[in-house]
């Protein structure tokens, strides 16, 4: 069954009136939480398009090619997406049931702000109400400054393109250590744990970007410490 028949399923038993961020809380156990992370997507994207206003086509484009949604399925996603933007619910409100319901990990919190920043990002310009909106879903999400300034650097076009930074550590670390980092980065991005993790196979194609950003950034400072 795809997640996207998973949606719609959950989504027809919603009561009547009921929000999605209702539904959020009965999704807290595997499998379930595959559908949860999706919806949460979708749900936070539809909260971030009020930040700067607007939906263009190329954030939908992007949204596609974060979770590969097939033609047929396009009118379930849609319709996440509108009763979120209807839903009297905050989007502070979302990210707080969201952390609640991921909170024996944050790796699934973080692959879910990718996907909010391959989305922002996808119109070329990187509103500063969208940034302001994802440094407070970062906070509410219990992500460091650290860690969302790694991510920060590796989505927007205008953003600090230092090596350290993308990959989350201090630039006076002996390189041995930061190659421990790096190969711990790798290993999160594997599909079977980011699966294991929540995240539904539709949107393992999120490690792709951050498996060549950190590649990237481990050869420049691998480079520089060895020249």
């Amino acid at each position: 069954m795809s997640i996207w028949t998973r949606i719609s399923q959950a989504i027809a038993a919603l009561a009547q009136g009921e929000g999605l961020s209702g539904l959020l809380d009965r999704l807290r156990t595997p499998p379930e939480r595959s559908v949860a992370f999706t919806i949460a997507v979708i749900a936070l994207s539809a909260k971030m398009a009020k930040a700067d206003g607007l939906v263009t086509r190329d954030e939908v484009t992007a949204f596609r090619e974060v979770f590969h949604i097939p033609t047929e399925e396009e009118p379930n996603a849609a319709r996440v997406f509108n009763l979120a933007r209807q839903d009297v619910a905050g989007f502070e409100e979302y990210a707080r049931r969201i952390r609640a319901m991921f909170a024996e990990t944050d790796g699934t919190l973080c692959d879910l702000m990718e996907g909010l920043f391959h989305i922002a990002i996808a119109d070329g310009h990187y509103h500063p109400n969208e940034d302001a909106f994802l440094a407070r879903v970062a906070e509410i999400f219990e992500i460091d400054d650290k860690r969302f300034a790694a991510l920060r650097a590796r989505f927007v076009p205008d953003a600090p393109r230092d090596p350290y930074m993308v990959l989350g550590v201090d630039p006076d670390l002996p390189l041995d250590a930061i190659r421990k980092h790096y190969r711990q980065l790798v290993r999160e991005s594997h599909p079977d744990v980011m699966i294991a993790r929540g995240v539904p196979e539709e949107a393992v194609g999120l490690a792709q970007k951050r498996l060549a950003d950190i590649n990237r950034a481990w050869e420049e400072i691998r480079t520089r410490e060895t020249a």
